[in-house]
């Protein structure tokens, strides 16, 4: 069991003692450990693959998750399942699993008897480096898994910013920033494309590629977007007016922006976002960087084992 303490801005913290009161009660053999820096769950996910454990439960939101599964797929060990636990920011991949973070009691009974279900994953096939603390990216750059969304543009722009946030937690948190970051945001050029045509940078106010339906703390980004389809599901934004983008953000809201003139759906089994420079980009809620002008990315059907849906 790894937990993150730091996940959700301290609810993570929070939820140690309950989780691990649960925990123990259902599989008193399970052993458990709290990471202590950001990425310490990739660590602590090493070890225990390298132990033979073959069961690891990520407790903490979409990084904290996103982390642990990367190094599960990055070991090629088919066999490893990943049980999930809600303490964190966001929880979006989560969503798509029908697991609460009001509920750690149902979520724990999940974990022990639900049956393990194939999930796809998206595989980032650019070298990035994480983000540290607003700086440039740190350490080697590396091909890395995904398992809800990879972003570019606005939703950078408020991960960014609800970093910095002091006093705000959870879904709250994402929507008061993300409505700040509608009149602040400058916009961004970006083309994506499938396979090797090639396109010229148009201004754009998001793209995300996703395996899931939502993302930000809630949003149907994608709503028809399942995590067991094969594909992965792009939505292209143009850039707008702060008022337009005030309406597109309500839409986005309920899954009515896919009407909007300025937004594309796309579905496929892979892209490629070309951009004017290196960029920064999100991935599961965490901020990378890279040094080259493009990001490829690609679905890996199947290729992960859950448990607890």
């Amino acid at each position: 069991m790894i937990f993150n303490p730091a996940a959700g801005r301290g609810r993570g913290a929070r939820r140690i003692g309950a989780y691990r009161e649960l925990l123990l009660h259902h599989l008193p053999g399970a052993e458990i450990r709290l990471s202590e820096y950001a990425g310490h769950e990739a660590v602590l996910a090493d070890e225990a693959l390298a132990r033979g454990f073959t069961r690891l439960v990520a407790v903490g939101g979409d990084g904290t998750w996103s982390h642990v599964a990367d190094r599960i797929l990055a070991s090629g060990q088919r066999h490893v399942a990943l049980g999930l636990l809600p303490s964190g920011t966001g929880n979006d991949f989560g969503r798509n699993l029908g697991l609460s973070f009001s509920d750690p009691s149902g979520a724990v009974e999940r974990l022990v008897h639900g049956d393990p279900v194939s999930v796809d994953v998206g595989r980032i096939h650019t070298p990035s480096r994480p983000v540290s603390s607003g700086n440039r990216g740190v350490g080697e750059p590396a091909p890395r898994h995904f398992l809800n969304v990879v972003g570019v543009g606005f939703d950078v722009a408020v991960v960014e910013a609800a970093s910095s946030a002091r006093f705000l937690k959870g879904e709250t948190l994402y929507k008061v920033t993300a409505l700040q970051q509608l009149f602040r945001f400058r916009g961004l050029p970006v083309a994506l494309r499938e396979g090797d045509a090639g396109a010229a940078p148009r201004r754009h106010l998001v793209v995300t590629v996703t395996n899931g339906a939502y993302f930000g703390g809630g949003f149907p980004i994608t709503p028809d977007a399942r995590i067991d389809d094969g594909l992965l599901h792009a939505c292209v934004i143009e850039d707008a007016s702060p008022w337009r983008r005030m309406l597109l953000f309500a839409w986005a809201q309920r899954g009515r922006h896919v009407h909007a003139p300025e937004v594309q759906l796309r579905t496929g089994p892979r892209y490629t976002l070309s951009f004017d420079g290196p960029v920064r980009f999100e991935a599961d809620g965490d901020l990378f960087d890279t040094d080259s002008r493009e990001l490829s990315l690609e679905v890996l059907p199947r290729a992960l084992t859950v448990v607890g849906p």
